[in-house]
């Protein structure tokens, strides 16, 4: 239970982080992107799956690349259902989707 707790803030924070270095992503506050978190968890866990699996030749022919457009299109959808959390365009999706994943990943290492 500690853990998921620990990897929700450290989501929350990378959220924090990538937009304040991203412009087109704007977040109110750290409230807010504790719950921008956790849907950005539930949409990568629905419709993300089913995304994968069905352009899963896609991602095979790209090498896995296509993978960074499905985590974009994640962040776009995330954003449409969160107030207070917006994505103002696709190429700072892909940006934020990109500065995320290496954001999070670098904030679990130092953990």
């Amino acid at each position: 239970m500690r853990h998921l707790l620990v990897n929700w803030l450290l989501s929350a924070l990378s959220l924090v982080i990538v937009a304040a270095i991203v412009p087109g992503i704007e977040i109110e506050g750290f409230g807010t992107a504790m719950i921008a978190a956790a849907v950005i968890g539930l949409v990568n866990v629905t419709l993300g799956l089913v995304l994968k699996i069905v352009t899963f030749p896609l991602t095979i022919v790209t090498f896995g690349l296509f993978l960074i457009v499905i985590n974009a299109l994640m962040l776009k959808v995330a954003a449409a259902m969160m107030p207070g959390f917006r994505v103002r365009g696709f190429l700072p999706a892909l940006v934020g989707a990109v500065l995320l994943s290496l954001v999070n990943t670098l904030l679990r290492w130092l953990i």
